[in-house]
C-alpha cells in the first residue's frame, strides 16, 4: 500500500504576496470611489446626523431657547377683586399663556389638547377664601382640569396658583384690604380695612366648630394686624409674625420701609401650626377626558407615534421596490400593456394602501389585547383615521419612487424625511416640548396630524368630529402627493 502523503501549501513569496496587497488595495480603493462618487448618499449620511443632533441640541438648549410658556385657561366665575388680582398676576407670569374662556369651552380646549390645564375659579373664593385662611369659612375649592398626557405641567400650575392666591388672600386679609379682594396698601389707615377685619373676628366668633384656644389666638392675630395698620411704614409680614413668635415680630419691624404681600403670606401659611393658619382653598384636580372614568393609558400614546413611523418606514420599501421594478424594465413591459399611466400608478397606491391599514390595525390589536389600550371616542372616527393614513402613506412612497433616481439614494432621502415628519409629528418627543413656533411650523406635516387624531379618538375619547379635520388634512396631502408622483415619474432609470 502506498503510504499517504502529505500536501503542504506553496510558500507565499514576495511577488505573490504584493500582488495580493494590489488587488486588495484596489478593491478598497474602488469602494472608496464609487461611494464618494454618489454625492446624495455622501451628503445624506453626512448630512442627517448633523441635522438631527442639531434639531434636538437647540430642542432641549436651555441657554439658547426661551422656555415654551405653558397655555392655561381660566374660568373666573367669581368676578371679585380678589379673583381679578389673581388671573392678573397669573397673566403677568413668565411661564403660563393665559388665556380667560367660560367653562364649557376651557373643559373642550383642554379635552382637545389645545390647552394644557383649565382653572375654574368658584364663585365666592374672594369672600371665602381670606375667612378660610384662619378657619372661619369653609375652604373654596378651585377646580384644575389637565391634559394627562403632560401630568407633569399639573405641579408647576398648583404651585403657581398658590403661591399667587396666597399673595392676594394676604393682601386682602393683611395688607389693608376687604376679605372680598380689596387692593389697598398694607400701609392704609385701619379704616380701610376695618370691615374686613370685624367680618372675620365675627366669623371667628360665630364658627362653631372652631376650639376656644385657636379662637382666642386667631383672635389676638387679628388685633395684631389691626394695632400694627394704625402705624405708618408698619408691615404686615409684622403683624403675622408677632402672633406667631416674638422673633418674626421684629424681623418684620425691622424691615418696615417696604411692604412684601407675598412674604407675608408665605409666614402665614407657615404659621399653620402655632397661630392655627390653613391653606386658604382646595384643588380638585381632574384629567381631561372624553369619556367619563376612563384613565389615561400611555400606550395609546406610544402605539399611535410608531405606528405612524414604522408604517412610514413601509412606504420607502414601497418606493424603492417601485424603482427597482424600474431599473429591472418591469415597467417598460407593463406600460406596452393597454393601461394608462394612473391606472399602473393607482393599483400600486390601493395595494400600498390597503397594506398599511391592514398593519396599523394589527398594531392596535395588539395594543388593544395585551397594553389595555382602549378606543374611547368615535370608533368610525379611528377607522376613518386610518384609512386616511394609510392612503397618505401609498401616496408618499409613490412620490419617493417618482422623485428618486436610484434606490439607493432614495432610500436614504426618504428616511431622512421619514424622521423629520415623525420629530415634527411629536411622535417621538411631545410637541408641546417645542420652541412656540416650532409648535406652530408642526401643523403643516402630515404626521401631526395622525398623531393627534389617532390620540383624540382612543385616550382622549373624542367624537366623529374631532376626526373630520385630520382625515381632510391627510387625504389633501396624499392628493398633492399622488398628482406631484404622476407628473414626475418617469418610466425609465435616468
Amino acid at each position: 500500500m502506498t503510504p499517504a502523503t502529505t500536501h503542504r501549501p506553496a510558500p507565499v513569496t514576495r511577488t505573490a504576496a504584493a500582488g495580493s496587497w494590489g488587488a486588495f488595495s484596489a478593491l478598497v480603493r474602488k469602494d472608496l470611489v464609487l461611494y464618494g462618487g454618489n454625492r446624495r448618499a455622501l451628503v445624506m449620511g453626512l448630512g442627517a446626523p448633523i441635522l438631527v443632533a442639531a434639531f434636538f441640541g437647540y430642542l432641549f438648549d436651555n441657554k439658547r431657547a426661551a422656555p415654551s410658556r405653558i397655555p392655561v385657561v381660566v374660568t373666573d366665575a367669581d368676578g371679585s377683586a380678589l379673583s381679578k388680582g389673581l388671573v392678573a398676576a397669573l397673566r403677568a407670569e413668565a411661564a403660563l399663556s393665559i388665556t380667560e374662556l367660560p367653562e364649557a369651552e376651557a373643559t373642550q380646549a383642554v379635552l382637545q389638547g389645545r390647552q394644557r390645564a383649565a382653572i375654574v375659579l368658584p364663585a365666592g373664593l374672594g369672600n371665602a377664601a381670606p375667612g378660610a385662611l384662619f378657619g372661619a369659612h369653609a375652604r373654596p375649592e378651585i377646580t384644575l382640569r389637565y391634559d394627562p398626557s403632560q401630568a407633569m405641567v399639573l405641579p408647576i400650575v398648583k404651585g403657581l396658583l398658590a403661591q399667587h392666591l396666597m399673595a392676594q388672600v394676604g393682601q386682602a386679609t393683611f395688607g389693608g384690604g376687604h376679605p372680598g379682594g380689596g387692593s389697598a396698601s398694607a400701609g392704609s389707615p385701619a379704616g380701610g380695612s376695618g370691615d374686613g377685619l370685624a367680618g372675620l373676628r365675627a366669623d371667628l366668633q360665630h364658627n362653631p366648630h372652631l376650639p376656644a384656644q385657636r379662637r382666642q389666638d386667631l383672635q389676638a392675630l387679628l388685633d395684631s394686624v389691626a394695632r400694627l395698620q394704625q402705624v405708618p411704614g408698619a408691615t404686615a409680614a409684622a403683624a403675622v409674625g408677632s402672633a406667631s413668635s416674638t422673633a418674626a415680630a421684629s424681623s418684620a419691624s425691622s424691615a418696615a420701609t417696604s411692604v412684601d404681600v407675598a412674604a407675608a403670606a408665605e409666614m402665614a401659611a407657615s404659621a399653620r401650626t402655632s397661630a392655627g393658619l390653613n391653606l386658604p382653598f382646595t384643588t380638585r384636580d381632574i384629567a381631561a377626558s372624553g369619556r367619563s372614568g376612563a384613565d389615561y393609558n400611555s400606550f395609546a400614546h406610544a402605539f399611535a407615534g410608531m405606528g405612524v413611523q414604522f408604517i412610514l418606514f413601509l412606504g420607502i420599501e414601497f418606493g424603492v421596490g417601485l424603482l427597482l421594478m424600474r431599473r429591472q424594465g418591469l415597467w417598460q413591459r407593463l406600460r406596452a400593456a393597454p393601461v394608462s399611466r394612473s391606472l399602473l400608478l393607482g393599483s400600486r397606491i390601493v395595494s400600498a394602501a390597503i397594506i398599511a391599514f391592514g398593519l396599523l390595525m394589527a398594531i392596535f390589536a395588539v395594543a388593544i389585547a395585551v397594553f389595555g389600550v382602549r378606543i374611547q371616542g368615535s370608533v368610525a372616527g379611528f377607522i376613518a383615521i386610518a384609512l386616511a393614513f394609510a392612503v397618505l402613506t401609498a401616496s408618499f412612497g409613490l412620490l419617493i419612487a417618482a422623485l428618486g433616481k436610484t434606490p439607493e439614494a432614495s432610500r436614504g432621502l426618504a428616511i431622512f424625511a421619514t424622521l423629520l415628519m415623525v420629530m415634527l409629528g411629536g411622535a417621538w418627543v411631545p410637541s408641546f416640548l417645542f420652541p412656540d413656533w416650532l409648535q406652530t411650523v408642526s401643523l403643516a406635516v402630515p404626521t401631526r396630524w395622525a398623531v393627534d387624531g389617532l390620540d383624540a379618538m382612543t385616550w382622549r375619547g373624542l367624537g366623529f368630529e374631532a376626526a373630520v379635520a385630520p382625515t381632510g388634512v391627510m387625504l389633501a396631502f396624499a392628493a398633492v402627493f399622488t398628482a406631484l408622483a404622476v407628473w414626475r415619474f418617469d418610466w425609465q432609470e435616468s
